[in-house]
């Protein structure tokens, strides 16, 4: 590459990034599109351990999860962008309160994102012409954690989230892939050492090793993914009161001292998501659950598998 093309790439790269702040994103990075071969082999011995439960969607189209130029053909760049969504409010202590992930305490991030990173795309294309490429927030088959380790934003941590050393985990993950050539990222070493908080406080100990999760042990995939009827004992005698997800990994993760708070106002906590007692919601009903559901993520686990769950916490309470 000629040092005025590379000079180019790394200005626009550059300027990308200033234009993603400013679009209300705390951290953005580049990383070249290519095959992911060690994740790749990872994934694959991962889904031949039935460790992804009853998620089918999670093996399939594998040759596209493992290489984003099955995306999008001649595919250059994938630019990844992190978006706090932590709040400084808590949630209200009690073994009585229905305890509703924080990620989903405010409005649905799949939409709030894709409209910054369409504005990030619609930038990229006024700065430099024509282009294509396509925005993704977790709704593909692209391995977000991966590509925003690749593209030097953090590192994966044990319990498996992407950490990063200036603000933690609690963040979601959007990106773009495009077909144009930018100034590449360069990943960052593991920080998290000999601790094992996330491990040791996982109560279901689904996090069975170090970097690896068992989605057949996970109050997220119960709460959120599973579809029966019925939260097995082994995992509804531990909820400890929760409902809609887990936050326990990133709540006991020293790197999260670093959070910051979240700038934008639709991931706020909506009226009693966090302080609303299990016996409440045990007795809302379907339009109840729509209104105050309506346009939240928590409408991912539907009105039957909420009501499951809450009923699975009051036994354990």
């Amino acid at each position: 590459m000629s040092g005025g093309k590379s000079r180019r790439q790394a200005l626009l790269a550059r300027r990308l990034k200033e234009e993603a702040g400013r679009l209300g994103f705390e951290a953005c990075g580049i990383a070249e599109a290519r095959q992911l071969d060690e994740e790749a082999r990872r994934l694959e011995a991962w889904l031949l351990r039935g460790r992804h439960a009853s998620m089918g969607y999670m093996s399939a189209h594998f040759d596209k999860r493992i290489d984003p130029r099955k995306l999008v053909p001649e595919a250059r760049s994938i630019i990844s962008v992190l978006c706090s969504y932590w709040q400084p409010q808590t949630a209200a202590a009690g073994a009585d309160i229905g305890r509703i992930s924080r990620y989903a305490w405010g409005d649905d991030y799949h939409q709030v994102l894709k409209e910054r990173l369409y504005a990030l795309y619609h930038w990229l294309e006024t700065e430099i012409g024509q282009i294509s490429g396509r925005a993704f927030v977790d709704s593909a088959p692209v391995m977000d954690k991966a590509w925003a380790q690749r593209s030097g934003l953090g590192w994966i941590g044990k319990h498996t989230n992407l950490i990063s050393r200036q603000l933690g985990s609690w963040f979601f993950i959007g990106e773009l892939i495009v077909d144009v050539p930018l100034e590449a990222d360069h990943p960052v070493e593991d920080h998290c050492g000999s601790c094992t908080r996330c491990i040791d406080a996982c109560p279901t100990d689904a996090i069975y090793r170090p970097y690896a999760v068992d989605s057949n042990r996970c109050i997220s995939y119960w709460t959120i993914e599973h579809r029966g009827d019925t939260i097995p004992d082994g995992i509804a005698g531990d909820l400890e009161g929760w409902i809609f997800g887990c936050d326990i990994c990133q709540e006991v993760c020293p790197w999260n001292k670093f959070k910051k708070p979240t700038r934008e106002d639709r991931f706020l906590p909506r009226p009693g998501v966090t302080d609303t007692p299990l016996g409440h919601w045990e007795e809302m009903d379907l339009k109840e659950f729509c209104r105050r559901f309506k346009g939240s993520a928590v409408r991912r686990a539907k009105f039957d598998g909420f009501k499951r769950n809450v009923r699975a916490a009051l036994q354990d309470a």
